[in-house]
């Protein structure tokens, strides 16, 4: 007999890294209104999982240093199991997500949570997450800070660095 279709719930975990700094001085700074500057994680199979300067991490939901977030997206469902999603995740990180591999503008943790999201549920991660960077860089402030701005790495505390043996560190 053939084993049922399980269905895990994945959502996104969407936090305002300025705190409500950005929404207040991105009209004055870069003459155009941004809400926030977003940090997001991917929720699936009872763990939180993001990508920072130290490379593929997870924790219990919700227990970064970033507390709970600002905003959950509903992405789908997903039928990968844990076991295959751990699989993929040790692969990501001995590839395209690297510590090494972090820069501020052009792959961090949302260019993670997308390309996690699509792999497990076919669907992208809102646009206004994933155009900010092009947005900011688009304007004479944005490109005048890169050069500062891409030497940031961040890594939300309060997770366990992901590694191949164990699934986590």
């Amino acid at each position: 007999m053939e084993e049922p279709l399980v269905l895990h719930p994945v959502k996104l975990y969407v936090y305002d890294l300025s705190k409500g700094m950005a929404r207040r001085l991105s009209p004055l700074m870069l003459g155009k209104q941004l809400d926030g500057i977003w940090h997001t994680s991917i929720i699936v199979h009872k763990d939180e999982f993001f990508y920072g300067s130290r490379g593929i991490s997870s924790c219990p939901p919700g227990e970064t240093v970033l507390g709970p977030p600002d905003s959950v997206v509903d992405l789908g469902n997903t039928e990968v199991t844990e076991e295959i999603f751990l699989e993929y995740l040790s692969s990501l990180g001995e590839s395209m997500f690297r510590r090494e591999s972090y820069n501020f503008f052009d792959h961090n943790c949302n260019t993670f949570s997308n390309e996690v999201s699509q792999f497990l549920t076919g669907r992208k991660i809102p646009s206004y997450i994933t155009d900010l960077p092009a947005e900011v860089l688009a304007t004479p402030f944005g490109q005048a800070l890169r050069p500062i701005l891409d030497s940031i790495k961040i890594q939300p505390a309060g997770g366990n660095t992901f590694s191949r043996h164990n699934g986590q560190s």
